[in-house]
């Protein structure tokens, strides 16, 4: 079915409202986001037109104002990486498994990180008790059955409540530089696929998954087990995807596992069709060549070049670092996490 075109009435009502949106936000918006922020506002009113229904539009509302304030309890701490630790809320203290959570959390903290959990008892408890409740952020979402926030997190003003999930969720990924998890319900595994998913199919940057179990565990060994017997047996994934998660019985193994990491990779976006790698110190030539050598399946077309400075498209972000650029098929997120390493382990 073709789309009508607009009438000359709805050219100009359409024009009158984009006036007056731009005014508005002369008075109101701020000069770098109010395209975006005009975009929002003729969202609104495509909604309004729409005849949405009340609840649909108090979800919104909702969902909209959950992300705003997170956005600004996140945002002084925008240069400090952090970690999102997830595990069962039913853990008590005298486990083994929260006291590995709670040395996690003290190593990672004293690595310069912050720690992100869920805000509940258990291992989210554990998280905040090892890195302190100065280099913590709560996220809760209210149940019925289990309290909302620990006594370590509760009333700290990084402690954020969602109504949902969804939204909550979003943060988790959003704010981590790298993601934890220690054995839990249905809640955890709930996490940890969501986090690989993402990760797989080049929805979130790549970031350190890493699976914890106390020293000695056997969680995630057996769930390991299943992936490989089920998953990977039937074809369902890729030899390669078994290598975007780390497994391992020992904190201090899992802080490794992250530093090592972001020992020369610094973060990536997209610039339309390139990926952008930024460093924390140049390749050498060879190095570049190397890359270029073994990585080729990675790219759609081109090579992968070295740059000096931020592209003009990245506004600014990190000025200095020197990045790579290519063609990024986006087909296969364990091949890059795999040329990640490989940068990360040039000496």
């Amino acid at each position: 079915m073709q789309n009508t075109p607009p009438s000359d009435r709805q050219r100009e009502i359409s024009a009158q409202r984009d006036k007056e949106i731009q005014e508005f936000l002369g008075k109101y918006g701020c000069p770098e986001n109010n395209d975006l922020l005009a975009e929002l506002i003729v969202t609104v009113c495509r909604l309004a037109k729409d005849n949405c229904g009340r609840g649909e539009v108090k979800l919104l509302n909702r969902a909209l104002a959950e992300l705003r304030y997170a956005f600004k309890v996140f945002a002084p701490y925008v240069e400090i990486p952090k970690v999102s630790i997830f595990g069962s809320a039913r853990t008590r203290e005298d486990d083994p498994q929260y006291q590995q959570a709670m040395k996690f959390a003290k190593l990672i903290e004293q690595a310069g990180w912050m720690v992100i959990t869920g805000a509940g008892d258990g291992i989210m408890r554990a998280g905040h008790h090892g890195a302190k409740r100065e280099a913590s952020f709560g996220v809760a979402i209210t149940l019925p059955f289990e309290q909302s926030a620990n006594t370590i997190i509760a009333g700290d003003h990084k402690l954020i409540n969602f109504k949902y999930f969804f939204t909550r969720k979003l943060m988790f990924v959003k704010e981590a530089r790298a993601i934890v998890l220690f054995p839990g319900g249905f809640g955890t595994q709930d996490e940890g696929f969501e986090a690989l998913t993402l990760v797989q199919t080049g929805k979130a940057t790549p970031i350190p998954l890493v699976l914890c179990d106390e020293p000695g565990g056997t969680y995630w060994q057996h769930w390991r087990t299943y992936i490989k017997s089920e998953l990977l047996h039937h074809g369902m994934i890729d030899e390669d995807d078994m290598k975007l998660f780390c497994i391992t019985d020992d904190a201090q193994k899992a802080v490794e596992e992250i530093l090592r990491f972001y020992r020369r990779y610094h973060s990536s976006r997209f610039v339309f069709e390139d990926l952008v790698i930024r460093l924390k110190s140049a390749l050498s030539d060879d190095e570049l060549a190397h890359l270029n050598q073994d990585f080729t399946d990675l790219l759609e077309s081109g090579e992968i070049r070295q740059v000096t400075a931020a592209l003009p498209e990245e506004s600014g972000e990190y000025p200095t670092l020197p990045r790579l650029v290519f063609h990024y098929h986006k087909k296969n997120a364990a091949r890059l996490r795999h040329m990640i390493d490989t940068i990360n382990d040039v000496e």
